[in-house]
């Protein structure tokens, strides 16, 4: 009889790899923060013991979502410019208003807000890029978040750099201090083609290449960054970025709402992953990610959600649903996007993207136990006859009742563990009266 750390039962279980897979009355042990073997429950007490014992014959249990693009930080910013078209948003409301409240302790608030978030809606790592990268660190880490951190560079000035030399200087210490941490990677994440230039981008796959570590990008998210390449280059965003030498299996491109087909077939032909966030292309009016096509071509999707400032919400799971019908309604073909391919652009292709499939995204013996319960036994839920389509057509973020990330339970029929949640919500209505007041 081998001893365990925990053992979760329960009705179904949807392991993600291998595709299309489920599990009826089926156990996970998870040892030192390891899943060590998924067998079924009749069998499980005859082989293991646990110093925890979940029993949760009406859950679901899948791999945790893997959040591929947010701003998490601007969770403090939701619903503060709302129906206005990308420029004008960031331009006229975002950035003068990140110039007036960006702070050390602003990203710690915001961040604190969009974990507590994202773990109630069942995600279990984030890739982010926004400013003070390292408070954004400190702060998953001390929430037992998985996150990747990025480390943004820009050619203008902000409170975190004054010129893209320095932002590339100061992410490169930020990865230095960060090496070890258990839950915390790091990636280059030039915010955009239109704000770096060449010069700081061809540094960076330099560095890229020496350091194995993605580049977290938007790119062709608008007709008019398009419009805006072509004039003051002379091409479209990623011919540049080809001539550059940054099209490449560590490239995440993000949004992609504006692809011509040699572009498409340019991308799968360089292993360039891409992170598709409907919603917020929806609400900003971006434009529409040809997801159909970009699969056909073999080109790895992941989803994320953005920043709440332009979603409104981070919840992964109304994401992958938003996914799934909308690359129906644009390729005209319902079988487009299935639910099991929605549910893995959420966890697994997410981590494909990040260069940690190897330990996250699906449910298998050896990887982190990132794992969230899903309670089916509901009336929304109910009757049962596809558990994907369940999960991804009929499901929401308030049937996720709990988390856990690396084994440890971080969401506990619906209570943080880690996090408290009154302190959030305290922190949240002071800033909310300060950025009102401005």
């Amino acid at each position: 009889m081998q001893s365990v750390d925990c053992i979760i039962d329960a009705g179904w279980i949807i392991p993600v790899e291998p595709a299309n897979t489920v599990l009826e009355n089926s156990s996970i042990a998870i040892h030192h923060g390891r899943i060590i073997e998924i067998l079924p429950t009749a069998d499980v007490t005859e082989k293991y013991t646990a110093n925890t014992h979940h029993r949760m014959p009406g859950h679901l249990l899948t791999a945790g979502f893997v959040n591929t693009h947010t701003h998490a930080a601007m969770s403090l910013m939701r619903g503060l410019a709302d129906d206005i078209p990308l420029m004008d948003w960031l331009q006229n409301h975002i950035w003068p208003a990140e110039s007036t409240f960006m702070s050390e302790e602003f990203v710690r608030d915001g961040c604190e807000l969009a974990i507590a978030e994202m773990l109630r809606s069942g995600t279990t790592c984030f890739n982010d890029m926004y400013f003070f990268p390292d408070i954004t660190a400190r702060t998953a880490s001390n929430a037992g978040m998985r996150a990747v951190v990025g480390l943004i560079v820009l050619d203008f000035p902000t409170i975190w750099a004054a010129n893209a030399n320095e932002y590339i200087d100061k992410g490169l210490q930020l990865n230095d201090q960060l090496r070890g941490e258990d839950l915390i990677n790091t990636a280059f994440a030039p915010h955009a083609p239109y704000t770096v230039s060449n010069e700081p981008l061809e540094q960076i796959q330099t560095l890229v290449n020496e350091l194995e570590l993605p580049i977290h990008i938007h790119l062709h998210e608008t007709e008019e960054e398009i419009s805006q390449s072509i004039k003051q280059f002379g091409m479209r965003p990623i011919q540049r970025l080809n001539q550059l030498g940054l099209l490449s299996p560590n490239l995440v491109a993000v949004h992609m709402t504006q692809l011509e087909q040699p572009e498409i077939d340019l991308l799968a032909e360089n292993g360039v992953h891409v992170v598709h966030c409907p919603q917020s292309n929806l609400k900003l009016a971006s434009g529409f990610c040809p997801v159909d096509q970009l699969q056909q071509a073999g080109v790895n999707v992941a989803l994320g959600t953005d920043g709440a400032a332009s979603n409104n919400d981070l919840d992964m799971g109304n994401e992958m649903q938003t996914a799934a019908l909308l690359a129906k309604a644009v390729s005209g073909n319902a079988g487009s996007l299935p639910a099991s391919k929605a549910l893995e652009m959420a966890t697994l292709n997410g981590a494909r993207a990040l260069g940690m499939d190897h330990l996250i995204g699906s449910l298998l013996p050896g990887k982190a136990a990132d794992i969230i319960a899903i309670d089916l036994n509901t009336i929304e839920t109910r009757p049962l006859y596809h558990l994907d389509s369940q999960l991804v057509y009929a499901s929401s973020r308030d049937k996720i009742t709990d988390v856990w990330i690396n084994g440890q339970h971080l969401l506990n029929q619906r209570e943080l563990t880690t996090l408290d949640s009154s302190a959030i919500l305290n922190k949240t209505n002071n800033w909310q009266q300060k950025i009102r007041k401005s």
